[in-house]
């Protein structure tokens, strides 16, 4: 068995704390994205969960076995780091094999997986190459097929593709993704990017400056956050949060709302309504235009309401001039309640549906 269990994980460097009791379960053969701004604890976790790092207090287990204080060469997983961490005197093919030599796997068997892992991320044609004759991409390969080959269960990831450019990043998702499914790979991946979370995960565990800020699945994330940081970590633009505190214009907030506010009124926390389900009408919340962004398939206006920042989403190519003045709202199924704390305010309405 591959499941990974963590349990009030915490570790310190004298009076810095980098990871404060932390807890999360990895399902079997499922990928959970440890995500967050960077010094948030997501890779001291994962190197943590490796052996490379030792725990300050709390328990890891994989499968039936705690592994908290093992050894890392006998905790049954492999690494794929940022860097990729290949050997540069040497070629592909002994790159990919340098761990099964050590770990004295017989010739055979060793030339059988690596036809094998080489035919995964295809790198057939490019054993013979050293790694300074390699694009950013094909390291990356490289490093992926010396995991496959170590056959281990669990695979953990270190930000792997915050090297690369943004479409070769895209097909390097797909890739990663579609091997973890086809091995039935147990895996951690760690990123700062919201979009490899969203587009890759079965569960993500959000992070802040060393605790869990929230776990679920993406969509969960996205719709019901659980806190102001998840709900504007995740998604870009980021979800609109307007303090109520400073909205002076009730009429207006109420017209933006609908026509009418909840009732018992509103007062303190913040409302959140992300940017694609701002409309731009003749009625509602008076905003000022402070820049356009034209994105092709739609328009991300940038707006200001006194001195708080909105974004809507608009479809196709909008012109609208800095300081024009437009009117926003949005429809009561799309408002995110938040008390002063910055945690969710529930809505009785949605929960029971």
């Amino acid at each position: 068995m591959s499941r990974i269990e963590i349990h009030e994980l915490a570790k310190q460097w004298g009076p810095v704390v980098a990871v404060d009791q932390v807890s999360f379960t990895v399902t079997e053969g499922s990928l959970t994205v440890l995500l967050g701004p960077s010094g948030c604890g997501k890779s001291t976790i994962l190197r943590l969960i490796a052996g490379l790092e030792k725990v300050s207090s709390g328990s890891i287990a994989i499968g039936e076995s705690e592994v908290t204080h093992l050894d890392p060469a006998k905790r049954g997983v492999s690494m794929v780091f940022q860097s990729y961490a290949l050997f540069p005197h040497l070629n592909v093919r002994e790159n990919i094999l340098f761990g099964l030599k050590v770990r004295g796997v017989s010739p055979s068997d060793r030339r059988a997986r690596l036809e094998e892992s080489a035919r995964m991320v295809g790198l057939e044609e490019l054993l013979n190459r050293k790694p300074a004759q390699l694009s950013g991409g094909q390291r990356q390969r490289v490093a992926l097929a010396r995991s496959i080959v170590s056959r281990r269960r669990v695979c953990l990831m270190d930000e792997p593709l915050s090297n690369l450019d943004a479409k070769l990043r895209a097909e390097m998702r797909d890739e990663i993704r579609s091997l973890q499914q086809k091995l039935g790979l147990t895996m951690v991946y760690v990123t700062h990017d919201q979009v490899e979370a969203m587009t890759m995960a079965d569960q993500v565990v959000l992070l802040k400056k060393g605790r869990v800020e929230q776990t679920g699945r993406p969509h969960d994330l996205y719709e019901r956050p659980r806190t102001t940081f998840a709900a504007q970590f995740m998604g870009s633009p980021p979800m609109n949060l307007l303090q109520l505190d400073l909205i002076e214009a009730r009429s207006a907030l109420a017209a933006a709302w609908g026509g009418t506010l909840p009732t018992g009124g509103l007062t303190g926390g913040y409302i959140g309504v992300r940017p694609e389900h701002v409309l731009v009408g003749d009625v509602g919340l008076p905003v000022r235009v402070s820049a356009t962004d034209y994105l092709g398939a739609e328009t991300v206006l940038r707006m200001a309401h006194g001195e708080q920042t909105l974004f809507g989403k608009i479809g196709g190519h909008r012109r609208y001039a800095p300081g024009e003045q437009l009117h926003v709202c949005w429809s009561a199924e799309a408002v995110h309640r938040f008390g002063a704390d910055g945690l969710r305010i529930e809505d009785p309405k949605r929960v029971s549906s």
